[in-house]
Order: C-alpha cells, then sequence, then structure tokens
C-alpha cells in the first residue's frame, strides 16, 4: 500500500541526515549477532538487499522513491532521485540503516513498550481508515451525462472571472454628487474632477482603481460596476455607499469574462464531481454505521 510506504518514509527520513558514513556493500563477516528472528511479511517481488533476514525488495525501493520524490519542492528538482546510483544510495543510506535499527529496537525489547504498541494501535487506524476509504471509493465514476448537466447548469458561474476598470468620485453629500454628474453629463473630465472633489483616497489617481474583480468593493458598487447595461465609457448615475459617501462611476474597460467550452472543462468538472460522490460516499458509511453503533459520549468529562 503506498499509504504505508508514505507513512514510513515521513517517520524515518530523518536518518539520510544523521551525517553518519554512508554504507558500503554488506559484508557477510560483519553481521550483527541475531539474538532472535524477525518475522516479515510474505515476500512479494525482486530481493535486492537483505539486512540479516529482513529483504528489502526493488519494488519496496521504488515505491520509497517515489514517495519521496513527490516531498520534494517544485523549485528543488535537484534533489529528486532520478538515477541507479542515487537510488543505491537511498537503499543504503535509509533503507538498510533503519533495518538495522529495527532490529536492535526489537533486540531490547521495545515492540513491547506500552507507548509504543499504543502509537502502533493508533497508525494501523489511520491506516485502515485510509484503505478502508480507498476502498469504498475507488470504483466511484462520472457519466459524461453527469458532466454535461453540471455545465449546462452552472456554466455561467464557470466563466473566467471578468475584471473590469473603474474610476470613481465619491462625496460627502447627494447635493456634491448631482453638481459633478451635471458636470459629467456636460462633458467634464472624470479624472480631473475627480483630483479636485473626491473625498476617498483615489481621487490622487484621478479615481482610477484599475482592474478589479467582483467583491473588491462593497455589494451596491458592485451591483453598478459590473451591470450589462454600464457599457465601456459610461458613467453611472449616483448611488450611496455604507460609508455614507456618494459614489459616480466610470467604466473604462473590461477584461476576462469569457466563457469556457465544455470540452475546456471536462476534466475539472469530472474530478469535481467524483470526489462530491465520494464524499457523499463516506458520508452515507458513516451514517449507516452510526445508527448501528452504541455511540457514548461523556461531554462532562471533557475539560
Amino acid at each position: 500500500m503506498k499509504n504505508i510506504k508514505l507513512v514510513l518514509l515521513v517517520c524515518v527520513s530523518f536518518l539520510g541526515f544523521m551525517g553518519c558514513d554512508k554504507l558500503g556493500a554488506v559484508n557477510p563477516a560483519k553481521k550483527l549477532e541475531v539474538k532472535k528472528p524477525y518475522s516479515f511479511t510474505q515476500v512479494k517481488g525482486k530481493i535486492v538487499a537483505k539486512v540479516n533476514n529482513i529483504p528489502i525488495t526493488l519494488e519496496d525501493v521504488n515505491q520509497e522513491v517515489e514517495a519521496f520524490n513527490a516531498t520534494v519542492p517544485l523549485d528543488r528538482p535537484e534533489l529528486k532521485i532520478s538515477n541507479r546510483e542515487q537510488k543505491i544510495n537511498y537503499l543504503k543510506n535509509e533503507m538498510v540503516r533503519r533495518a538495522l535499527l529495527y532490529q536492535n529496537a526489537l533486540d531490547k525489547g521495545l515492540d513491547r513498550n506500552e507507548e509504543v504498541l499504543d502509537a502502533l494501535h493508533k497508525a494501523k487506524m489511520q491506516l485502515l481508515v485510509l484503505e478502508l476509504i480507498k476502498d469504498e471509493t475507488e470504483k466511484i465514476d462520472v457519466s459524461p451525462k453527469e458532466i454535461e448537466d453540471y455545465y449546462n447548469t452552472y456554466k455561467e458561474q464557470l466563466r473566467d472571472p471578468e475584471e473590469r476598470q473603474i474610476r470613481e468620485i465619491a462625496v460627502s453629500s447627494e447635493q456634491d454628487a448631482k453638481e459633478i454628474l451635471v458636470q459629467l453629463l456636460q462633458g467634464g473630465d472624470f479624472a480631473t474632477i475627480a483630483k479636485d472633489r473626491s473625498k476617498v483616497s483615489t481621487g490622487r489617481q484621478g479615481g482610477d482603481l484599475g482592474f478589479i474583480p467582483k467583491g473588491k468593493k462593497f455589494a451596491q458598487f458592485d451591483e453598478v460596476a459590473f451591470s450589462d447595461s454600464l457599457d465601456v465609457g459610461r458613467i453611472s448615475s449616483i448611488f450611496k455607499g455604507p460609508d455614507a459617501y456618494y459614489y459616480i462611476i466610470k467604466l473604462e474597460a473590461k477584461k476576462g469574462g469569457k466563457q469556457k467550452t465544455l470540452s475546456e472543462l471536462w476534466d475539472d468538472i469530472k474530478r469535481g464531481l467524483t470526489f462530491l460522490k465520494q464524499q457523499q460516499k463516506i458520508e452515507d458509511l458513516i451514517g449507516q454505521l452510526s445508527r448501528e453503533a452504541k455511540i457514548e459520549i461523556y461531554e462532562g468529562e471533557i475539560k
């Protein structure tokens, strides 16, 4: 199971940074004295190393290397294990050393330590839950009709985000706003009037907010600024904001808002619907198990 391999990798990856000398080929004459047999699961695959009687297979190495590479930051690709020599070094300096320490821990009876047993039980519980979720959800699929129906229902919301370049003038009285609107309708320059009369900080830039998406300001602002009836180059009517200022805005330009095709969104929709169906499957399973179980929660004992 890849999940198990990844957990093991995370738990022991510190071994490679302990500063120990690199291991060479195993010398049979220097084998550890084996005080008791070390049991292990049935070996499946090509054995590439043995540490006393613990086998390490090529499949083990490849799975750990894959899990290790998945943790490497995108901006540090040189840290990935990408060739045979690096795999051998990983085998010697991580997996063999781990097996040696594991055997020594068994020799010391640490596998019978109460805290270790408790931790193993919790780890086993988590791994089994992950495996159950995988088993319950891996066969879930989404039909082409479900994808098409979703697209047709939500295609307006699936547009590229639209941004609009807006200029604003905000003044403290409706009378001032009316006077300014008359000036603008008579051909006054919006940026110049904003610099002279706007009471908000954007006045210094001629009221220019730059390109903004919905949600940058307040709800009434969005309603006016992103209205289909407000064309590029046009000025809005007066509206009042929650800050008690009276606003007039001008739409300078638009960008974005392109409608994506079904084929462009097909994979994304499929992934999203699959995830939702998987979640629902697990929620249904938990609901069923909860109804059949006896669950007792002692809230008063939680301090």
